[in-house]
């Protein structure tokens, strides 16, 4: 029997999407999301937040879901996928590694305050769009 490999992620996007085409047609979308949480710190009792940045993938439909949706910094997401390690050599012949969220689907639940007062031209809130693909992997 196999094992799972499931994330589910609510934050905000750090940084704009970066989009790229690569060859073959094949789109790609990254950008960081961060999550956070409030405890309270149990030598003063003041209350705390720590947060924690993820770097999220999106390929091929998915990827032009994004580009389409005009997914900006600061907007509210939640997304499902799965977490994989990619190991590469830098310039200098270094090993390096990173911790990516290869995304398989997304929401988009709020969009940033100063930009739904530019865009909205009722006081409703946005209504949540969402994107999902079975299998937009490139491998």
């Amino acid at each position: 029997m196999g094992g799972i490999n499931k994330i589910i992620l609510l934050g905000h996007l750090g940084k704009d999407p970066d989009i790229r085409h690569l060859e073959g047609g094949v789109t790609v979308a990254s950008f960081s999301v961060a999550t956070s949480e409030n405890f309270k710190d149990k030598n003063s009792g003041e209350k705390r937040e720590q947060t924690e940045w993820h770097n999220i993938v999106m390929w091929r439909n998915l990827a032009e879901s994004v580009e389409k949706s005009e997914l900006k910094k600061g907007d509210r997401v939640y997304l499902e996928g799965k977490i994989r390690t990619r190991q590469w050599q830098d310039k200098e012949g270094n090993k390096r590694s990173s911790v990516e969220i290869v995304a398989d689907t997304f929401t988009i639940i709020t969009r940033k305050k100063d930009r739904i007062a530019e865009e909205s031209v009722a006081a409703e809130p946005p209504a949540a769009e969402t994107a999902t693909t079975g299998s937009d992997l490139p491998f």
